[in-house]
């Protein structure tokens, strides 16, 4: 007789597998960067709300919708002129600038590094002030340059003479920024010397207001300028990412890993100076983003250089986004240059920062 087992199957089936340290990680970062680009957007569209006139949220998405072909414009001619011809290009380029200036701090660091760098190591805000200088007081150009191309141009020429100068005294990381101390002194001298000698007061003050950092005034095309340098060198270095990684290491172990140290320090650098530059010149210096963003988002993420960039690329942008923000209407109807908000800011982010470093050496 043969008997039968009715006994169900219980064979436990086996678990699933345990997630990955890496597929961990992705995972969030990829919830780090989409929280980072939802708060942006919230920004822009509650910044540009923020103003003596009244204007909410909906009514800058459909502002944005009409002229982007996407439905029909529902506001009338001055709202939508506010929305999208003063408010929109300001907050836009504010971002723009505080993503490409924190991003520029980052590279500057690791290349350098020094956790001190910044954008305007290279002397490249001071030769953008005395290009801006240059042409507003002593007239340069004869009214076919305006005050951006003066400052591009005198940016421009800082850098080349950094390169040189560091060069011929070797090309090491120390000579690099000594040649830019010395370039930020020489072309802070002509400044001074060029509005001590033919400005007038009222043109004093306009300088000085601009070097300070400015939004104000900027349209669409100094958007659209400055995003595509933004987007171009985000690109590059964050095709270089592993190459910065080493560049942590020292230049010698650096090298031994492979890496061609003179031909990419020349290529970051002279990237990060001209996106330094256009961001300059179409804003004026503005301090203190690129040197203290980067701290805050390597807390973030890690010293890894491809999840670094992008996130210093959204904090600098949501920051300065607000900056400007305060910077234009905490005191309305005066408006208060940026520079002095992110200096008020900075410092005492910058005194944590040098608090850090020296427990750290």
């Amino acid at each position: 007789m043969t008997r039968t087992d009715h006994t169900p199957d219980v064979r436990a089936e086996p678990p699933p597998p345990a997630p990955t340290a890496a597929g961990a990680r992705i995972l969030r970062d990829g919830l780090l960067w989409s929280a980072g680009v939802a708060l942006l957007l919230l920004s822009v569209a509650v910044a540009v709300t923020i103003g003596p006139a009244r204007i909410s949220v909906p009514d800058v998405w459909s502002a944005v919708a009409s002229h982007l072909g996407l439905g029909e414009g529902r506001l009338t001619p001055i709202r939508d002129g506010i929305i999208w011809n003063l408010r929109m290009p300001r907050t836009l380029l504010a971002a723009v600038c505080g993503a490409g200036l924190a991003v520029c701090g980052t590279v500057m660091q690791s290349l350098l590094r020094n956790p001190l760098a910044d954008p305007f190591v290279l002397g490249v805000s001071s030769g953008a002030s005395t290009g801006a200088v240059v042409v507003v007081v002593l007239g340069v150009g004869g009214g076919a340059v305006s005050i951006s191309g003066g400052a591009f141009i005198g940016a421009l020429c800082s850098f080349a003479l950094v390169l040189l100068l560091s060069h011929t005294l070797g090309g090491s990381t120390d000579r690099v920024v000594l040649s830019g101390v010395a370039a930020m002194q020489l072309f802070s001298a002509l400044t001074s010397f060029v509005v001590m000698t033919a400005a007038d007061a009222e043109q004093t003050r306009g300088v000085l207001f601009w070097l300070l950092g400015s939004l104000s005034g900027v349209g669409w095309s100094d958007v659209w300028m400055c995003s595509a340098v933004l987007a171009v060198t985000l690109l590059t270095c964050l095709g270089h990412a592993r190459t910065l990684d080493a560049f942590a290491f020292g230049r010698d172990a650096a090298a031994s890993l492979g890496v061609h140290v003179a031909r990419t320090r020349i290529v970051l650098l002279c990237t990060t100076a001209l996106l330094t530059a256009a961001l300059v010149s179409s804003a004026g210096a503005i301090g203190f983003v690129g040197l203290v963003l980067p701290h805050a988002a390597r807390a973030l993420t890690g010293s890894g250089h491809r999840r670094l960039l992008p996130v210093t690329a959204l904090a600098g942008a949501v920051f300065l986004v607000w900056v400007d923000t305060l910077a234009r209407t905490v005191l309305d109807p005066q408006e208060v240059p940026v520079g002095v908000v992110t200096s008020l800011i900075g410092v005492p982010a910058f005194v944590l920062v040098l608090h850090r470093t020296r427990r750290s050496t």
